[in-house]
């Protein structure tokens, strides 16, 4: 998994309880996908762990992950 500087030194700082394979996970089996404006990409996955959604930012690729963090207004997509 890529990750930027940002992610590294920053996120994983702020959020130790982060895991990456839960961002991994987000970026394989996500249950939404959204491009915001700026063409950065955000992915939604449950994490049983957290009870909670996690949302992931990558870079405009979709790969590289930027930021991730529990989402506590994300629901889950309505069927």
């Amino acid at each position: 998994m890529r990750t930027t500087r940002y992610f590294e030194q920053q996120v994983l700082r702020k959020r130790p309880y982060i895991r990456r394979e839960w961002c991994e996970g987000a970026l394989l089996q996500f249950e939404y996908r959204e491009v915001q404006t700026g063409g950065r990409v955000r992915y939604w996955v449950f994490v049983p762990e957290l009870g909670k959604y996690l949302r992931v930012v990558t870079l405009e690729d979709g790969e590289t992950v930027h930021n991730a963090f529990p989402d506590r207004e994300f629901k889950g997509v309505k069927q």
